[in-house]
C-alpha cells in the first residue's frame, strides 16, 4: 500500500471544520481530566481514526468497529459495500494507521452490532459513528453510542444530512424527538450531541471559536433544543498527526543542498573541461567537444 507522508495525503472525508472541532472537544476534555475510552464504529482508512488515536491517554482504550470489506450481515448492506467501499481493506487501514502510530488501535473486524456485547457500557467518552447510511443499522449504532458513553460523552453522526443518506438523517432527528440526545453543534457533516447537559460545552464551545475569528458560527433553535452552526473551512488546522514517513526540514534542506552541490560541480567540471580542451586540443576538435558539453548541460 501507498504510505501516507502527510496527513493530508490519507484518503477519506474529513474537512477542515470537523478536524476543528474534533481537536476542540477532545483537547476539553483531555483539559477537564475527563476520563474514558474512544470508539469509532466505521473507519473506511482511518483518517479520522488517526487523528482520534492522538488523544488517547496510556490508561484508555481505542476501539475500531468495521467491516473492512468482509461480507456484510444484509443483502441492503452488502449492495452499500459494494457500491460505496469497493477499495476498502483491513490491509489499507493499517498501513495508514501504522504510518502515523506505533500500535494498532483494538479492531473489530465485523459489523457494528456487536459494539454492545465488545464495549462496556459507560465506558467511553468520545463515540464517532460513520458506518452505515441505513436507517434500519444507524438507529442501534446510536442506540450503542448511548449505551458506551459516560455521561457526559460526547457522539458524533456522520452524514446527517447529506443527500445520499437520508437514513441517517431520519435516525439521527429520531434520537433527539424521542431517544433524549440533545445536539451540542452541526458542521456541513457532522452532527455533534450528548445524552448529559450540552449547555457548558456549547458555551465554551462558542466563545472559543469566537475568539479565533477564523469560523462561521449561528444559533438555532430546532424543535425546542438549541443548537450552534459551525463553519471553519479556512480555519487555522491545530497541529496533525506526523507521518513517520516525512520527509523532516532538515532533511529537504539537506537534499537541496546535495543537488545544489551536485549542480555546482557538474558546472565546475565543465568549465574546466572546455578551458582544458582550448588549452591541449587541435581548434577543431575543441570545438566539436565544447558543443558536445553544451548539449549534455542542456538536457
Amino acid at each position: 500500500m501507498p504510505q501516507p507522508r502527510s496527513f493530508r495525503e490519507v484518503r477519506g472525508w474529513f474537512y477542515n471544520t470537523d478536524i476543528v472541532l474534533f481537536d476542540w472537544l477532545l483537547s476539553r476534555q483531555r483539559k477537564l481530566e475527563q476520563h474514558g475510552d474512544l470508539l469509532e464504529m466505521g473507519a473506511y482508512l482511518g483518517k479520522s481514526a488517526i487523528m482520534l488515536r492522538s488523544y488517547l491517554r496510556d490508561d484508555e482504550t481505542f476501539t475500531v468497529c468495521d467491516l473492512f470489506g468482509s461480507e456484510a450481515p444484509t443483502a441492503s448492506n452488502e449492495r452499500e459495500m459494494r457500491g460505496s467501499y469497493s477499495t476498502l481493506t483491513r490491509r489499507g487501514f493499517e498501513s495508514n494507521f501504522l504510518s502515523f502510530h506505533d500500535e494498532l488501535p483494538r479492531v473489530l473486524h465485523a459489523p457494528t452490532s456487536v459494539v454492545p456485547g465488545e464495549v462496556a457500557a459507560g465506558s467511553c467518552r468520545f463515540v464517532h459513528v460513520d458506518a452505515s447510511h441505513l436507517y434500519e443499522h444507524v438507529r442501534p449504532d446510536i442506540a450503542a453510542a448511548r449505551d458506551t458513553l459516560t455521561e457526559d460523552g460526547i457522539v458524533v453522526l456522520d452524514d446527517y444530512r447529506s443527500s445520499h443518506t437520508p437514513g441517517v438523517a431520519c435516525a439521527t432527528w429520531q434520537a433527539v424527538l424521542e431517544g433524549g440526545l440533545r445536539p451540542v453543534c452541526v458542521s456541513a457533516q457532522k452532527f455533534y450531541g450528548t445524552w448529559g447537559d450540552p449547555a457548558p460545552v456549547q458555551a465554551e464551545l462558542h466563545a472559543a471559536l469566537r475568539e479565533r475569528g477564523d469560523c462561521w458560527l449561528q444559533w438555532q433553535d430546532v424543535a425546542g433544543h438549541r443548537l450552534l452552526l459551525v463553519g471553519a473551512d479556512k480555519a487555522t488546522q491545530p497541529a496533525l498527526p506526523r507521518s513517520r514517513h516525512a520527509k523532516s526540514r532538515d532533511e529537504s534542506r539537506d537534499s537541496g543542498s546535495g543537488a545544489a552541490a551536485r549542480r555546482g560541480r557538474g558546472a565546475a567540471i565543465s568549465a574546466f573541461s572546455r578551458r582544458a580542451a582550448r588549452e591541449v586540443l587541435p581548434p577543431v576538435v575543441s570545438r566539436h567537444l565544447a558543443r558536445a558539453l553544451r548539449g549534455a548541460r542542456n538536457r
